[in-house]
């Protein structure tokens, strides 16, 4: 009898103590404590390779790694920054990637990369955005972010871009404003482009043919 009597006064402290919590502060710990909000591995330091046939198709390298999988899917967070590199069949670099934070997501074949996204390819070329995705299957990469093309001779402000991976072929939805630039360093400004929030210039889609020359500033 004593021991159903200190079960009993046992249980009523236990929920006197959980009801004294409150739901919001329930709610926070059964969040802090779920599983799901854990990665499954971590590492420092991270460098892979992965390959096709035999041949190198990109690298990935990050200060620090962390791997979540949430009902059954699986993707790699990369919480310090990444670099991720293409290659070609002669290993040559095609194009790089880097941003202050990426997400891989491994079933979609698809990486989201955040803050300070640089864009570059084999001829120079240099996108920077604040989100870009790239879609491994359909070898595209697009964003609906304001984004910035420079070269050599201009630069190109505007909101929303698509192009393949290699960023050979790519269109700029709405472009803002462009400057051009003349080998004396002289500069002609087309439209507004300091303040991307008021575009000064309602342009149609502008887009960057295969057979360019331009050579774009990294």
């Amino acid at each position: 009898m004593l021991k159903d009597i200190r079960i009993a006064v046992l249980t009523l402290g236990t929920a006197i103590l959980f009801f004294a919590c409150g739901k919001s502060n329930l709610e926070e710990i059964k969040a802090f404590s779920s599983p799901e909000d854990l990665p499954i591995l971590e590492a420092e330091n991270f460098e892979t390779l992965y390959t096709d046939s035999g041949t190198i198709r990109y690298s990935i390298k990050s200060p620090r790694l962390r791997v979540f999988e949430n009902d059954g899917k699986m993707y790699r967070e990369f919480p310090k920054g990444v670099r991720f590199v293409q290659y070609d069949e002669e290993q040559n670099i095609t194009s790089t990637i880097t941003a202050d934070y990426a997400k891989q997501f491994l079933k979609e074949e698809k990486l989201e990369a955040k803050n300070n996204v640089v864009v570059t390819n084999l001829k120079g070329d240099t996108l920077k955005t604040e989100l870009l995705i790239w879609e491994e299957k359909s070898e595209k990469i697009y964003t609906d972010e304001f984004v910035k093309v420079i070269s050599d001779n201009r630069v190109i402000n505007g909101y929303g871009l698509t192009s393949d991976q290699d960023m050979q072929n790519w269109t700029i939805r709405k472009v803002t404003g462009t400057i051009l630039v003349d080998v004396n360093n002289k500069t002609q400004q087309e439209g507004q482009t300091e303040n991307p929030e008021k575009p000064s210039v309602e342009s149609t889609d502008t887009k960057q043919p295969a057979n360019a020359t331009l050579k774009f500033e990294k």
